[in-house]
């Protein structure tokens, strides 16, 4: 069973490295974009195509965080997430970034719609909103599984004592 295990290990490994690769290349590709449009001119132009290079930009924060969390909950602490308290650990480090990228996105697409399509605020508008409500589930949730977290405070303690792995 302990091979098993070390082969998911070196798969989540494996797949942590792409999803940084995938981060560099889009850092790489927003860096470009955002200095095509620096050197093309000061113009409304260049401001949207650096906005668009933001979002790319943030596709890749997301993908590095998603990364950097595979690493530490899969390989580093090589833990079953069944507790409440690593559930919400988590799924808190995810879904920040996931909220953030999706609020980003929410004001590129806004901007965007702004200066070539008015039309489009709505899918914009549709954005913020799903980021407004998964943060505000995502605090129900936080919310709730304190309270089932004051039943195991042991699951607590060993979840601290895992961070000293990362130390």
């Amino acid at each position: 069973m302990k091979s098993v295990l070390a082969g998911f290990s070196f798969l989540y490994g494996a797949m942590a490295a792409l999803f940084a690769l995938a981060a560099l290349v889009l850092a790489v590709i927003a860096t470009r974009a955002a200095w095509s449009a620096a050197v093309g001119g000061l113009d409304l132009d260049s401001a949207q195509a650096i906005v668009n290079a933001i979002g790319v930009l943030t596709a890749g924060v997301v993908a590095l965080q998603i990364a950097q969390t595979i690493v530490e909950e899969e390989v580093v602490r090589n833990v079953q997430v069944s507790a409440p308290t690593r559930v919400r650990r988590f799924l808190s480090r995810f879904l920040v970034v996931l909220v953030v990228a999706l609020v980003i996105e929410g004001l590129v697409a806004t901007l965007k719609a702004l200066r070539e399509n008015p039309t489009h605020m709505i899918h914009a508008a549709a954005l913020v909103a799903s980021a407004a409500l998964l943060l505000a589930c995502w605090g129900v949730f936080v919310r709730l599984n304190r309270s089932a977290e004051d039943l195991e405070p042991q699951a607590i303690r060993e979840a601290t004592a895992e961070d000293r792995k990362l130390q």
